[in-house]
């Protein structure tokens, strides 16, 4: 689990003090680098739905229009992004509308462990159902007041700060609900199962038994 951090850095990320305490491996980023995989997509409010689907406990599908979505209740969470390719953002403010809010609004079965994220162009994060639940784990809208641009995910991506950021995908779209594990996008192509920096869980050939069905 990620250490608890001040919110002492600067508007452009960098660190005032030595009180903060990075994961093995990572150095402390200036700023917000933009690191993705494939184009930015257009966003277009009119055809634009975050769904949840699957294992659900009534069996139905929900669903919210961006209008619906961005009326949710909204919270913000002061927490730091760990990316996997080594950089740190420390005590940034994060707002948007709570995971946890999502499973009360759309209850998963009893039987669900995990969850698969879906984003935009097919991209998949899966996550422990617990990791997901994660009293801090929200989907941001805004990063320190300001809504995120295209390039950082705007409408919607999932911050789950004690995890490394590729497990919180950018432009979401969806949530399916799962009663056994299933691999996402970069979990099938080398990337570890959990992702836990503080246990610099990176790659998949660190994997112990149990922590993710077999590639």
């Amino acid at each position: 689990m990620g250490q608890p951090v001040g919110s002492e850095s600067g508007e452009d990320g960098s660190e005032g003090a030595s009180s903060f305490e990075l994961p093995p491996g990572q150095r402390l980023q200036r700023g917000w680098p933009v690191t993705h995989y494939g184009p930015v997509p257009k966003f277009r409010p009119e055809r634009w739905e975050f769904r949840v689907f699957g294992a659900t406990a009534d069996g139905e599908k929900r669903g919210w229009t961006h209008d619906e979505f961005t009326a949710l209740p909204y919270t913000t969470v002061v927490a730091d992004l760990h990316c996997v390719t080594k950089f740190s953002m420390l005590g940034a403010e994060w707002g948007g509308v709570p995971a946890a809010s999502i499973l009360d609004l759309a209850p998963p079965a009893p039987a669900v462990t995990h969850v698969m994220v879906w984003a935009e162009y097919g991209f998949s994060s899966n996550l422990r159902l617990a990791d997901f639940a994660d009293g801090r784990a929200l989907f941001a809208t805004h990063k320190d007041g300001e809504l995120l641009t295209a390039e950082h995910g705007f409408p919607l991506r999932l911050i789950v700060p004690h995890l490394y950021a590729w497990k919180g995908p950018k432009w979401v779209r969806g949530v399916e609900y799962m009663t056994a594990d299933r691999r996402g996008f970069w979990e099938e192509r080398g990337y570890h199962n959990i992702g836990d920096p503080w246990r610099e869980q990176r790659y998949s050939y660190q994997e112990e038994p149990g922590d993710g069905p077999e590639l």
